[in-house]
């Protein structure tokens, strides 16, 4: 009789588990049909492992030890004030080579240059260490194309020191591999200064980063060997810190007056260390204006002085700029409703109209093929070149 019991309790087992396979294949045949079903196209998003870059973290373990040391140096007046004065001046020099020039000129094409401004612009970016145009601005047009997403190099979600320094110390997220690749670069592969750059970028770091500077410390101002190489690294790491807070610090700490979806913000102290970088929700918003900025403000945005200064001079034309009007009503449509820059503080009416013509997707820049054609039509071009 045991047998016999057993093979009931088997075959009411048997018949339990059929039911529940079937019962789990109509339900995936169902979802299969469903019209909200999507294959995954990426499934090495679900695999990705973080990895750490052991070699940068040493590296950036280092280099940040002797910025302290730099520090220390100088509040215990042991540097020269004119070596001190030197390197904000050379950190200043080096920034603008990327704000003006990586970033606004060749990620943004928010503006044009003679040949001479883009070779002054790429020693100046060669001097900031910051890899070459190429690569800085495929990551930056990848940064906003895909903001606050996996494929955004730093994303801010995966927190504020990742954003800061954390994505360089590991291996990149397999989207923003996949994503940048469906980035267009033609255009800078067609500027033979920037292809200069890539193909020479060693020697010409080891030249504006670390010779020049450190034989003008020492050979000219008098400072020892070792105190004028300190000074030089601390100068790096400040100008590297600074524009690592515009991945961090400008998307956390401030206000959302055009767009409150992103999380881009107007961070306005970081524009004072950065010659103009801090409106960082204005930015991603316009990303094409060359000010960076709803207004030029000169005394937070040393960089729009020098390039209204250059353009007064020829040496800069078509610099792109939004329309007071497009700015009010972007504000109003899907700002915090803390803006109150433009000259004209009157906010406007908004219509249907006015929201189909918002950008519907992330833009790099100029050239986006995902530009409104509204926005592109009524973009300002100030000292418009005519051929």
């Amino acid at each position: 009789m045991i047998p016999q019991n057993n093979t009931v309790i088997t075959y009411s087992i048997s018949v339990k588990k059929l039911r529940y396979f079937r019962q789990k294949m109509e339900k995936s045949k169902e979802d299969h049909l469903s019209p909200n079903f999507q294959i995954d196209a990426n499934p090495e998003k679900k695999n990705y492992k973080l990895e750490i870059v052991w070699r940068n973290v040493v590296i950036f373990a280092i280099l940040h030890s002797l910025f302290l040391y730099w520090l220390y140096l100088i509040i215990t007046f042991q540097i020269k004030f004119t070596s001190f004065v030197f390197c904000i001046f050379y950190a200043v020099l080096t920034v603008f080579g990327v704000t003006a020039g990586a970033h606004r000129l060749w990620t943004h094409k928010s503006y044009k240059a003679n040949l001479p401004v883009r070779i002054f612009l790429m020693l100046c970016q060669s001097g900031a260490l910051q890899n070459h145009i190429y690569e800085w601005a495929r990551d930056h047009r990848v940064h906003h194309k895909f903001a606050d997403t996996d494929a955004d190099p730093h994303n801010i979600n995966r927190g504020f020191f990742f954003a800061h320094i954390g994505w360089l110390m590991c291996k990149k997220h397999p989207d923003v591999i996949n994503k940048g690749k469906t980035i267009d670069m033609s255009d800078l592969l067609k500027d033979p200064v920037v292809v200069f750059q890539k193909k020479h970028y060693i020697p010409l770091v080891l030249i504006f980063n670390l010779v020049l500077p450190t034989y003008f410390l020492h050979s000219i101002l008098g400072e020892t060997l070792w105190t004028a190489f300190v000074c030089n690294i601390g100068r790096y790491v400040f100008s590297l810190n600074g524009t690592w807070f515009v991945n961090s610090a400008a998307h956390v700490w401030g206000n959302k007056p055009y767009e409150i979806n992103i999380k881009a913000v107007e961070c306005f102290r970081l524009s004072w260390l950065m010659i103009g970088e801090g409106w960082h929700n204005y930015h991603h918003v316009f990303p094409w204006d060359y000010k960076a900025a709803e207004l030029p403000i000169y005394k937070h945005n040393l960089t729009v002085c020098i390039l209204d200064l250059m353009a007064k001079a020829g040496w800069v034309t078509d610099l792109k700029t939004v329309p007071e009007e497009i700015i009010r009503k972007r504000a109003m449509r899907t700002g915090d409703k803390s803006w109150k820059y433009s000259g004209n503080n009157v906010m406007s009416s908004v219509n249907n109209e006015d929201v189909q013509n918002d950008t519907k997707e992330h833009t790099w820049g100029w050239g986006d093929k995902d530009m409104s054609e509204y926005e592109m039509a009524a973009v300002k071009i100030l000292n418009r070149h005519h051929e």
